[in-house]
């Protein structure tokens, strides 16, 4: 099983500005936490479609698909049909 939440938080750390003291959880917001903005949004889908073999398709782009780690990680399991 493949662990997606720990691969996004590498991600997220590594190409974005996250304050060593901030707590992301899970469920966050990332855009409501500064994390990511429009153009990060696009930095991101470019990264899941490179890193999973996907397409992020316009329907898809919406904020219960890549909001935060949880929802990301929730899209990618139906998205590629993990468990």
């Amino acid at each position: 099983m493949t662990d997606y939440k720990q691969q996004l938080r590498a991600y997220i750390a590594e190409n974005f500005i996250v304050s060593a003291t901030t707590k992301l959880s899970d469920g966050d917001s990332l855009l409501d936490n500064g994390v990511v903005d429009s153009t990060g949004f696009i930095e991101l889908m470019g990264f899941l479609e490179t890193q999973y073999g996907i397409e992020v398709k316009d329907a898809e782009m919406i904020p219960e698909n890549l909001d935060s780690i949880a929802n990301i990680d929730a899209y990618l399991q139906r998205k590629l049909g993990g468990s």
